[in-house]
C-alpha cells in the first residue's frame, strides 16, 4: 500500500475526530426521571397486614457491610445481615409497616414493599400428610 504522509494524516485526524465524537455521544448520560423523595421526620410506620419487605440486594449497600440503616430501624428483628449476599427478610417476623424502605438510602430502592403471598397447603398434599400420621395444623 503506498499513501503519502499528507494523506496518512488527513485520514488518522478524521478518524480520531470521529472515534472522539462517538465516545462523547457514547458518554452522555440520559436524564433521570424526578425521583419521589419523601419526608422523613413525619413518617409513621404503620403495619399493614397486606404487605411485606421484599430485598432487591442487587442495589443493596448491605452486602458489602457498608449500610445498616434497615436493619436498625426495623423494630420487630425481621431484617438480618449476610456478609456478601445482602440482607433477609424473615416474613413472618415482618409487619409491613414500611421504615425499612422508608430508610433505605440508595435510589431505586434496595427494600420495596409489595403484596404479602399466603401459601396454603393445597387439600391433596394435606390428605397425603394425613395419611402419613403427620399433623397439618
Amino acid at each position: 500500500m503506498n499513501i503519502s504522509r499528507k494523506e496518512f494524516f488527513r485520514k488518522s485526524l478524521t478518524s480520531l475526530g470521529e472515534a472522539i465524537c462517538t465516545v462523547s455521544d457514547a458518554l452522555k448520560a440520559p436524564v433521570a426521571p424526578p425521583q419521589d423523595v419523601r419526608e422523613t421526620e413525619n413518617f409513621t410506620a404503620t403495619p399493614s397486614e397486606d404487605l411485606v419487605a421484599a430485598a432487591h440486594n442487587d442495589r443493596c449497600l448491605a452486602k458489602n457491610s457498608g449500610c445498616f440503616s434497615c436493619m436498625e430501624r426495623c423494630e420487630f428483628g425481621a431484617i438480618k445481615l449476610i456478609p456478601g449476599v445482602g440482607v433477609r427478610i424473615n416474613q413472618q417476623l415482618c409487619t409491613g409497616c414500611g421504615a425499612c424502605e422508608h430508610v433505605c438510602p440508595v435510589t431505586p430502592k434496595a427494600i420495596r414493599m409489595q403484596a404479602r403471598t399466603i401459601h396454603t397447603p393445597s387439600a391433596d398434599h394435606a390428605e397425603q400428610l394425613t395419611k402419613k400420621g403427620i399433623s397439618t395444623c
